[in-house]
């Protein structure tokens, strides 16, 4: 079991930045792949970002795209959620997920573990 842990979530304009962590506390990410989801009131969760564990390969959902950055520091069992220019639109929980695998997974009915989300609000 690993568990995961947000952080870094809250309120700011539109225009800002925030920046998410995802830790799990005495696991290491080796060989795991990493993902950020988030979800909506009244929709759907939606994939944001994926890294892989080894060549750093990332892939990112269009509406993020040139705004957001992944990243991970596998020394510190630790993945980033760079978030910005936010809009109104980004108001969302934001999850942490992973994955044991090699391969960067953007589908999240493929992870196996999940964190239990940050709260980011970005107002007008």
């Amino acid at each position: 079991q690993v568990r995961l842990v947000e952080s870094g979530g809250g309120l700011v304009q539109a225009g800002g930045s925030l920046r998410l962590s995802c830790a799990a506390p005495g696991r290491t990410f080796s060989s795991y792949a990493m993902g950020w989801f988030r979800q909506a009131p009244g929709k759907e969760r939606e994939f944001v970002a994926a890294v892989d564990w080894s060549t750093y390969c990332t892939y990112y959902a269009d509406s993020v795209k040139c705004r957001f950055t992944i990243s991970r520091d596998n020394a510190k069992n630790t993945v980033y959620l760079q978030m910005n220019s936010l809009k109104p639109e980004d108001t969302a929980v934001y999850y942490c997920a992973a994955k044991y695998s090699l391969m960067v997974i953007t589908n999240g009915y493929e992870y196996d573990y999940w964190g239990q989300g940050t709260q980011v609000t970005v107002s007008t």
